[in-house]
């Protein structure tokens, strides 16, 4: 895409920042409800996550003593921009026109950056509840975020490209590699399910023990935008994973018309996102919160050893030049 103009709609527009801002909403709002509906309430109507943000972003800024008022007030903005960004290389109605040959690295790296500024957040506000749960925030990202990081390239190491539209483009001849890494898929489902700090992964804010965590001293425009940096990281999370293991807007069947194949590649992707977000509400819905010391044990006995596991086959298959 080589259109100035183009390329600032795909950017701010459409799959850009407006429309990503919308799926986060709407999807915060079905995370809410098929939880309500599995816990046989009623659940929130359709635009109370957008009611919310407004009204949380109108809320009076309240900022402790001795902070850095500018770090605070930049660092929200940051870990929303960050995982907004992530979001333009993933392939929506086709190949990203930012993708590069090392995009899904790239990706993975801005999905770190707002667990670091969670813990930040928490470590500078200097209140002892805060700064135990920004300790929190950053112990279990060590624990998870090896595995994550180990299945989420093993779709690169099969496909032989660091990127993901070319990842894509691969299982368009080829079985989605959800067949071929199953064992990868499941540990990308808990490991993001944890990143998010979703049920039962939820240390770090355990509000029975240490109030909200690092949220505690969060207040206005700054806890708004924290939060909506949360609610996009669960959007693009999704959609990476259905693009490495779902094979993301690809249709099995061809359509002649580019338009019309570019919508129905659309459809199929967020019905795919969908799926993947049925399952962490479920999980958050069914579960109850582990402790950190759980996490750990789980973490690393089972989780990294199932992701090596992965990754072993996956250079197995390929040094044995499997057919897929």
């Amino acid at each position: 895409m080589t259109d100035p103009i183009l390329l600032a709609v795909y950017i701010f527009l459409f799959p850009g920042f407006l429309f990503l801002l919308a799926l986060a909403l709407f999807f915060q709002y079905l995370d809410r409800k098929i939880a309500a509906r599995m816990q046989h309430r009623v659940g929130p109507p359709l635009l109370q996550p957008l009611a919310d943000l407004v009204k949380v972003l109108g809320k009076e800024v309240i900022t402790p003593d001795g902070v850095d008022v500018s770090a605070f007030d930049f660092a929200p903005l940051l870990a929303l921009a960050s995982a907004m960004t992530a979001f333009l290389y993933i392939p929506i109605i086709g190949p990203s026109p930012l993708a590069f040959s090392g995009d899904l690295v790239l990706v993975l790296y801005l999905l770190v950056l707002p667990t670091l500024i969670l813990f930040l957040m928490g470590w500078l506000s200097r209140n002892v509840f805060a700064c135990m749960g920004g300790l929190r925030t950053v112990t279990q990202l060590f624990i998870y975020e090896v595995p994550f990081f180990l299945v989420m390239l093993s779709p690169a190491i099969m496909a032989g490209s660091w990127s993901v539209s070319a990842i894509v483009s691969w299982q368009q001849a080829r079985p989605w590699l959800l067949v071929l890494q199953p064992i990868g898929f499941v540990i990308a489902l808990i490991a993001l399910q944890a990143k998010l700090e979703r049920t039962p992964f939820d240390i770090p804010e355990a509000e029975t023990e240490i109030v909200a965590g690092p949220w505690t001293e969060m207040t206005g425009h700054r806890l708004a935008i924290m939060e909506l940096s949360f609610d996009v990281s669960l959007v693009t999370g999704s959609a990476l994973i259905a693009a490495l293991f779902m094979g993301g807007p690809d249709l099995p069947w061809a359509i002649p018309s580019p338009w019309l194949a570019a919508l129905g590649g659309f459809v199929v992707f967020i019905l795919k996102v969908l799926f993947i977000l049925f399952i962490l509400a479920s999980i958050k819905a069914a579960t109850g919160r582990i402790r950190l010391d759980q996490l750990n044990d789980y973490g690393w006995k089972y989780l990294a050893g199932a992701a090596i596991l992965q990754v072993a086959i996956v250079l197995a298959m390929n040094a044995a030049q499997v057919p897929p």
